[in-house]
């Protein structure tokens, strides 16, 4: 299946000069998000974990199926204010600004195998601070899934040693 053809291009959203991909139209075909995730699992399949953490809002959009699928936890990652318990925090750049992120004290455990997923890789700030956030708590990254990777913003270089892997890419 064509997944790149189910993702809505929007020009200039949030700002001028940026080219917004829009998984929603493809969230609206469910035969493709169900083929999307099955992909993202099979990208994973090697891989041992303990927990799934995505960041809010569209990374639980991803996070959450393969949590389910996987019989596996998931932890969110929010914005500040959006917890209810003790968390802790990390700002971090987008590719149009600065964003900030929080996760519980007490979702990651020391030594939990963890792996991250996210609906976009742009420029790598959102999941660089969050595995910032996830080692600070004592948690072992072993991969990071993301439905979609921006090649042309470079962000696989923050990413370091670390296994990703990336459904859908784009060079342009």
């Amino acid at each position: 299946m064509d997944l790149k053809s189910k993702i809505r291009e929007v020009q200039d959203f949030p700002k001028e000069g940026i080219n917004f991909k829009d998984v929603t139209t493809l969230l609206q075909d469910g035969a493709a998000y169900r083929f999307a995730i099955e992909e993202c699992v099979r990208l994973i399949s090697d891989l041992e974990y303990d927990v799934i953490v995505g960041p809010e809002a569209r990374g639980f959009l991803i996070g959450a199926p393969l949590a389910y699928v996987s019989a596996k936890p998931f932890v969110p990652v929010r914005k500040p204010g959006k917890l209810p318990s003790d968390t802790i925090s990390f700002e971090y750049e987008l590719e149009y600004g600065t964003d900030s992120l929080e996760i519980h004290k007490d979702a990651i455990l020391p030594g939990q195998k963890v792996l991250i997923t996210d609906d976009l890789l742009a420029t790598g700030g959102t999941v660089s601070a969050i595995v910032k956030l996830i080692e600070s708590l004592g948690g072992v990254v072993v991969g990071l899934v993301f439905l979609m990777e921006l090649d042309f913003l470079g962000g696989r270089s923050k990413i370091g040693d670390y296994r990703y892997e990336s459904l859908i890419r784009y060079d342009a």
